[in-house]
């Protein structure tokens, strides 16, 4: 398993890399991003939702925003926060990026595993989440029901 955990982000980032010129975690921002309402979220919840410190974020976004893929704008609800907005051209890269990606997921593990498999590794990742994450912080708000 520990090499699962090593080796699956490494191969998931060379393809990004390679293919888009971006990071998984700089994808996983910008796919967020796109996901959310308005492609706007404050810098703190992105952070939560992506399980990362709010330092590295920032330091993320800044080369995001350098690179003209995100803009970052004060919260209008408060003015000490910060929130990310996902621009055009940011649009653009995840679309670009998105179906290399999904390919290279689909190669990597959807292909690897039959349907019995997949569905126990469903089972398996939502308990272990549940662990992890007892009170959800990490969910989107926008897929709850």
């Amino acid at each position: 398993m520990f090499r699962v955990l090593t080796r699956l982000p490494a191969a998931l980032d060379a393809q990004l890399e390679r293919d888009s010129g971006l990071t998984f975690f700089e994808y996983h921002v910008l796919a967020l991003l796109s996901e959310v309402p308005g492609h706007t979220l404050r810098l703190s919840r992105v952070a939560q939702l992506i399980s990362s410190s709010l330092s590295r974020l920032s330091n993320v976004v800044k080369r995001l925003e350098a690179r003209g893929l995100v803009r970052r704008e004060p919260d209008p609800d408060d003015g000490r926060a910060t929130r990310a907005v996902l621009t055009d051209a940011g649009m653009a890269t995840v679309e670009q990026a998105a179906p290399g990606h999904v390919a290279n997921v689909r190669d990597l593990i959807i292909d690897a595993l039959d349907e019995a498999q997949l569905e126990a590794l469903r089972v398996a990742h939502q308990q272990i989440l549940t662990r992890l994450d007892p009170v959800a912080i990490t969910r989107p708000e926008w897929l709850e029901t």
